[in-house]
């Protein structure tokens, strides 16, 4: 999910029914768009690199876009931008901002990061940000933004490491889960991702850590497709 918050060419389908994970971030859509982003200042730090990676004829495919707020800064400096998340009542609130907003260049559809349908080779960049770490197959949704860009096109995430935060969150998260107060997280640090990146054909070309303070989590990679 974008934010960084204390956290296509296809009709859109509607998996929450199935997927207790997509019924999660249904509940917690309104909440979550109204709430504030944590480090603000790390925040326009990624936004701005990733603008810079950007150029402006690119088609661009945000997964896991929220409630669209990245999505939506990031249009207007592309050719074309798609966004998908696996959360029916997050692309609703993102089709509700883009509408506000008047901006037509950013198309919202429902999908999972691991099967988002489109063109192969269709995109100069791939986008997952406050993403990874949610997923429980994130070796498919690797191996999917891979196949979605073309030669040479870039992914560009950043991802929460958990394995670097404070252990009690191996505890924590798993209580929460249990109870419908939590979704699906996976723990790794920045190197244990760099290797999955690799293993799936990418060469990492950049790694950042944006955060304000003195310690970050969040990994920023940006890695080209071999």
């Amino acid at each position: 999910m974008t934010p960084d918050t204390a956290s296509h060419h296809t009709a859109p389908h509607d998996p929450g029914s199935a997927d207790p994970d997509a019924r999660f971030w249904d509940r917690a859509a309104r909440k979550y768009a109204a709430s504030r982003i944590g480090d603000e200042a790390a925040y326009e730090r990624t936004l701005a690199r990733t603008r810079a990676l950007l150029g402006p004829a690119d088609a661009v495919l945000e997964l896991g876009c929220g409630t669209g707020t990245t999505a939506l800064r990031l249009a207007p400096h592309v050719g074309r931008l798609f966004a998908t998340d696996v959360s029916p009542e997050m692309i609703a609130i993102a089709r509700e901002r883009a509408a506000a907003a008047g901006e037509t260049n950013a198309t919202f559809s429902v999908a999972a990061a691991d099967t988002t349908p489109t063109i192969p080779g269709a995109f100069d960049a791939v986008l997952a940000f406050n993403l990874l770490h949610l997923l429980p197959d994130r070796a498919a949704a690797l191996r999917r933004a891979h196949g979605l860009l073309r030669p040479g096109g870039l992914l560009v995430t950043k991802t929460p490491c958990l394995s670097e935060m404070n252990p009690l969150i191996r505890l924590l998260v798993p209580a929460m889960r249990l109870v419908g107060k939590a979704p699906f997280v996976s723990f790794f640090d920045g190197p244990a991702l760099e290797r999955e990146m690799e293993v799936e054909g990418f060469t990492i070309e950049e790694r950042a850590r944006h955060g304000s303070g003195r310690r970050d989590p969040r990994v920023f990679l940006v890695a080209r497709r071999d």
